[in-house]
């Protein structure tokens, strides 16, 4: 009995052993106990358990050995060499008498200016026959370019990238997105209709259907080019847009701007240029415009260089009067308005969309010194060239140059509030005999007033703290555009499909002028009449001025959007 007692006690002892054993596994153990274990096993057998158990636990505390071990050596080197080093530094005392203190003397700062003006240019009395603005598309073209161009297009790549950009709308037109289109296109005195969503819907297909297989327009390539852009942006049409038909006008957009950055050079002497533009450059100024709007709405790194490089053109090329002139001539001070409102509207757009080539600013002073001093007339509102005395001149470019003070900022200064006056009865039309009552304007392209004339009134009637009569003549102006532009453009019987295999109508316009060669032009500016409801353009947000008036509400209409706060989208493009 006492024998099977005692080999009880010692199979309990055995148990014991092996489940202290056992725990002991999965106790926490420290730091410096593993090391100790680890020391052991190392020194057993080297085909033994513990052997090869120090081993792999060796390979867990590297780690740790090595943070404490390197920290000490470098604390010992240092130690070492600065003991070895270390000498007595003598300090030499430098006696340094205290400053006698005086009162400053304070001067009483003066305000900064509202406006920096340029400073006074000499005037020059010109007495000039205004002779009728040549469009861009009735030039003389350029001759080839030179076999020595260079191209600034950096390498290739899409034109248009799809990447995720935050697209932030100020509400001052309110944006190009389907719920602003649709906001806007479903009536009002301000606004437009059905009917006028379906003519530029028309003009859109139109204008996919007559691409070229390169991505451009024909007539002034360059030009038409950039006009069609300018009409696909302006209904927020790019890849990746929230727009339904974004499948089939995305891939126009981004042709239409490969054509132009694959168009883009410098000449051996650096200067910036389109080749199969025009003499003149008109062309190149519209092409600009189009493609800062493009990097405006897609931020795409891609187009940036390039078009900073155009706009650095245009500031190079102001006068020395502060406008421009035929072939971007930095020489000349014959301050061609019409040819200045491209340029303007292309610097404004370039600066809304974050570009800012060296000189932009004082290149904007200048101009508005130059459209206030030299371009005004107090009849014509602003003419062709200066005229003596600031009177005389036709009022064919009242809408130009008063839109170009409003796109600057001095929407309310009173060059542009004679502007307005000026233009207070026209009339939207296709007839050049039409546009101004009792002064006919044979000859010309109509739709090209109406465009600038167009913009100026809206922004004048549909602002904030709008005058009545502003407001009124908007309405007037907008009400008979309704009627004319829907019923006027011409309807082909022939329908455009889609991605889907789904036709659509299509349409183009033409004005009642000697100039019948140019559809591209012409129906482009009646389209982006149609669009001034919803158009976002960089060109009209006018924070950078002085007259820092939001377009888009007032009195004339009691919209969330059209209140003046910004508005934040994200666009995947």
């Amino acid at each position: 009995m006492e024998e099977l007692q005692e080999e009880v006690i010692e199979n309990q002892e055995v148990v014991d052993i092996d489940l202290d054993e056992l725990a002991r596994r999965y106790e926490e153990r420290s730091f410096f106990q593993r090391l100790k274990d680890m020391s052991k096993g190392l020194n057993m057998p080297r085909d033994s358990r513990e052997y090869k158990m120090a081993r792999i636990e060796l390979q867990r505390l590297a780690a740790p050995i090595i943070a404490i071990v390197v920290p000490v050596v470098v604390v010992v080197v240092l130690i070492i060499v600065t003991a070895i080093s270390g000498k007595a530094k003598e300090i030499i005392k430098v006696d340094i008498p205290p400053e006698e203190e005086q009162e400053p003397e304070l001067k009483e700062e003066e305000p900064p200016p509202d406006d920096i003006e340029p400073p006074p240019m000499e005037e020059v009395d010109i007495q000039v026959d205004t002779p009728n603005p040549a469009p861009p598309s009735d030039l003389t073209p350029m001759p080839s370019p030179p076999s020595t161009q260079v191209s600034v297009k950096p390498a290739e790549m899409d034109a248009v990238s799809l990447v995720k950009s935050p697209v932030r709308m100020k509400a001052i037109a309110g944006g190009r997105t389907t719920g602003s289109i649709g906001a806007r296109t479903g009536g009002g005195n301000g606004y437009g209709d059905k009917s006028t969503e379906a003519a530029v819907l028309k003009v859109l297909w139109w204008l996919k259907a007559t691409q070229n297989t390169d991505g451009s327009w024909n007539g002034n390539k360059p030009a038409c080019t950039g006009f069609a852009l300018l009409t696909f942006l302006a209904h927020g049409e790019y890849p990746g847009s929230d727009s339904p038909y974004q499948k089939d006008f995305g891939p126009v957009v981004m042709a239409a701007v490969d054509w132009i950055t694959s168009h883009v050079h410098t000449d051996p002497s650096g200067k910036c240029y389109i080749s199969e533009s025009d003499g003149n450059e008109y062309a190149f100024l519209i092409a600009t415009y189009a493609m800062s709007e493009a990097y405006g709405m897609t931020q795409n790194p891609g187009i940036k260089y390039i078009t900073l490089q155009m706009l650095d053109r245009i500031v190079k090329g102001q006068g020395p009067t502060g406008g421009w002139d035929y072939k971007i001539n930095p020489a000349s001070s014959r301050d061609d308005v019409s040819f200045m409102g491209w340029a303007i509207q292309a610097l404004k757009a370039g600066k809304m969309a974050g570009l800012h080539p060296d000189g932009l600013d004082a290149a904007i002073n200048k101009a508005i010194h130059c459209l206030k001093t030299r371009s005004f007339s107090k009849t014509g509102g602003f003419t062709y060239t200066p005229t003596q005395n600031n009177t005389g001149g036709r009022t064919g470019l009242a809408g130009v140059g008063t839109l170009a003070m409003q796109l600057l900022g001095h929407g309310s200064e009173p060059e542009a509030l004679n502007g307005l006056n000026v233009m207070r009865t026209w009339q939207p039309t296709f007839n050049p005999n039409n546009l101004d009552p009792g002064k006919p304007l044979p000859g010309t392209c109509p739709q090209y007033y109406c465009y600038y004339a167009a913009q100026c009134k809206y922004q004048a009637g549909m602002k904030k703290g709008a005058t009545k009569e502003d407001e009124s003549t908007w309405f007037a102006w907008n009400k008979a555009m309704k009627q004319l532009y829907p019923s006027s453009i011409i309807d082909l019987p022939t329908k455009v499909k889609d991605w889907s295999g789904k036709e659509h109508k299509q349409g183009y316009y033409k004005n009642e002028d000697k100039h019948t060669t140019r559809p591209v032009m012409d129906t482009c500016l009646a389209a982006l009449q149609l669009m001034v409801y919803y158009r976002y353009l960089p060109t009209t947000q006018t924070a950078a001025g002085a007259d820092d008036a939001d377009v888009g509400g007032g009195n004339a209409a009691d919209n969330a959007v059209d209140k003046g706060a910004d508005v934040n989208v994200n666009v995947d493009i």
